[in-house]
């Protein structure tokens, strides 16, 4: 046997290594499924102009991603899309919220929304930070 170090190594190994941890995760959870949930806004003609990724997981709402275009920033989308996807997490029964946002994003959007920043990654990904915020829903 010999332990390969590989610089561009196929998608399918990063795919099947994940899939053994979650194999292995799942047989130790109290929970038995992750579910998606997002958000979207479209324009007249069909393109998507903000939204949001998430995932809900027992009792908690995990985001991964919200964006609204340059054009609809200072507009409240931001904070009408959070609030909608908070709302259809605490539907799914969930009370808690995990994000992580970065320094140059949007710490002081989130925590004008309730959110507390739980923990932060200094020197990341070199001269950055990387803020973990939660909130009670």
């Amino acid at each position: 046997m010999k332990i390969e170090i590989l610089d561009q190594p196929e998608p399918q190994l990063a795919d099947f290594l994940l899939q053994k941890i979650v194999e292995f995760n799942w047989q130790h959870w109290e929970v038995s499924e992750r579910l998606p949930l997002a958000a979207q806004l479209k324009d007249q003609q069909g393109n998507v102009i903000a939204g949001a990724s998430a995932r809900t997981f027992g009792d908690w709402l995990l985001i991964d991603t919200l964006w609204v275009s340059e054009q609809l920033r200072g507009q409240n989308i931001g904070s009408q899309i959070l609030a909608q996807i908070e709302t259809a997490a605490i539907a799914r029964g969930c009370n808690k919220c995990l994000l992580d946002t970065l320094n140059f994003q949007a710490r002081g959007f989130y925590q004008k929304h309730g959110y507390q920043v739980q923990w932060t990654q200094q020197g990341y990904p070199k001269t950055g930070a990387k803020h973990f915020m939660v909130k009670q829903l």
